[in-house]
């Protein structure tokens, strides 16, 4: 057994480290810049929006030092309790809970909010790297599948009762790191085909989707039955499955669509999939966040310069589409540079995961790398018109405490196994 370290910096990917100082930097610059006014502009003023995340980013800066205080095996040891409390901070928000934009998504404490779903994915993801590190756990076992089916799931689907859908999402991005670590492949393959039916469902509805499904679900028996010699008098009840799982699917679907999405985000989902056009309504911000990168050129108009940011023309600008900012005052080059710190940081997130002596900090570390290119990847894509708006925060750059931190405690935790991975208990 080696000595325990005395210097909690000892063994810090400082490289990691100055990914963070560097993005909630140029985070809060153009925070600043799509939130000053003429009566708001001096930079210590806290009672402004980028006064406040200052404040928050300075409260981080302690957290930081928590963290990486902490003992390692603390967060293993203890990640059951983690998932446990932010289980029941989800739950809460259903008696205690503040509704905001339509979400019941927040709890308010005075001028003060916190937003649990943001704290729930650090819970998620220890119990889930727990689990899978259990000398017990095979996912290629139906038993140990369904356990981590159900840590995802139950946070999850709290989320999307609230109703946040968008930010339920990226429990079901873990999946591709169920995979890493041993799912059988088809299962990626029921979830394309899911992702391929939901699409369907929303674009053509519930009947029209059945009938093709079912058209082409009986071609395909038909032919195997015939020309293949499938056993059909041993094997008759999974047909029957399949056509009773892909029914019901389809019916959840539009179901969910229908009675438990806001009209919002309905009409989000039918601007993306080309159903509706409307540039004056729901579809308002996005178009005018496309014309707000569009202006920035190749080399942007200038830090303060932006008379579209400056002109609040995007509504919601300094949170789902401060991206936008940065297109119009940085113009491509400055797009593309960020872009680019974002793909650098997460390749480096990646490179340290695979590098890690145990499977629970492996685990850890490829969960938050996959949270961070969720995120990433859906705002770019909503900010830019490629997906429907679904209140995806930019990792670092979006105003608001709970995602800053929520952010932080993720990286900082894995900073910290990462220094540890070389001791021994």
């Amino acid at each position: 057994m080696r000595k325990r370290k005395t210097n909690i910096f000892a063994g810090i990917d400082w490289i990691l480290v100055l990914f963070y100082i560097v993005l909630v930097f140029f985070g809060w610059i153009n925070i600043y810049a799509a939130s000053m006014s003429e009566t708001h502009h001096e930079i210590l003023d806290f009672s402004s929006l980028y006064g406040k995340q200052l404040q928050w980013i300075g409260l981080s800066f302690l957290l930081i030092i928590i963290i990486i205080s902490i003992d390692s095996k603390f967060y293993e040891r203890l990640s059951g309790v983690f998932y446990i409390i932010s289980v029941l901070s989800l739950a809460g928000l259903f008696i205690f809970g503040a509704s905001i934009n339509g979400a019941t998504s927040w709890y308010n404490f005075g001028g003060f909010s916190i937003q649990p779903s943001e704290f729930a994915k650090v819970g998620t993801v220890l119990a889930l790297a727990n689990f899978i590190n259990e000398p017990s756990s095979d996912l290629s076992n139906f038993k140990s599948q369904l356990k981590a089916f159900l840590i995802i799931l139950l946070p999850a689907a709290l989320i999307v009762l609230q109703p946040d859908p968008g930010s339920a999402l990226i429990y079901f991005f873990l999946l591709v790191i169920l995979y890493r670590e041993g799912l059988p492949a088809y299962y990626l393959v029921i979830v394309f085909i899911a992702i391929v039916l939901f699409i369907m469902t929303l674009y053509t509805g519930f009947i029209t989707s059945i009938l093709i499904i079912y058209g082409i679900l009986t071609l395909f028996f038909a032919y195997i039955i015939n020309y293949k010699k499938f056993p059909f008098k041993r094997e008759w009840y999974k047909i029957i499955i399949l056509y009773t799982v892909a029914g019901l699917f389809i019916f959840s679907v539009d179901y969910v669509f229908n009675h438990v999405f806001d009209q919002r985000h309905r009409n989000r989902f039918s601007i993306v999939l080309g159903k509706t056009s409307d540039t004056k309504g729901i579809g308002y911000n996005t178009h005018q966040s496309m014309i707000t990168i569009g202006s920035g050129g190749l080399t942007g108009k200038g830090f303060l310069e932006g008379d579209r940011t400056q002109g609040n023309f995007v509504p919601e600008q300094h949170t789902d589409y401060i991206f936008s900012t940065v297109g119009e005052e940085w113009g491509f080059l400055g797009s593309s540079a960020v872009i680019i710190i974002f793909v650098a940081f997460l390749l480096r997130l990646i490179q340290i995961s695979e590098r890690q002596k145990s499977t629970f900090s492996r685990v850890f570390g490829y969960s938050v790398a996959a949270i961070f290119f969720f995120h990433f990847m859906i705002n770019i894509g909503m900010v830019i018109g490629l997906l429907p708006t679904i209140g995806i925060p930019l990792p670092f750059f979006s105003y608001g405490g709970s995602s800053l931190w929520g952010f932080t405690i993720l990286l900082f935790i894995f900073i910290r196994l990462d220094a540890d991975r070389t001791y021994v208990w």
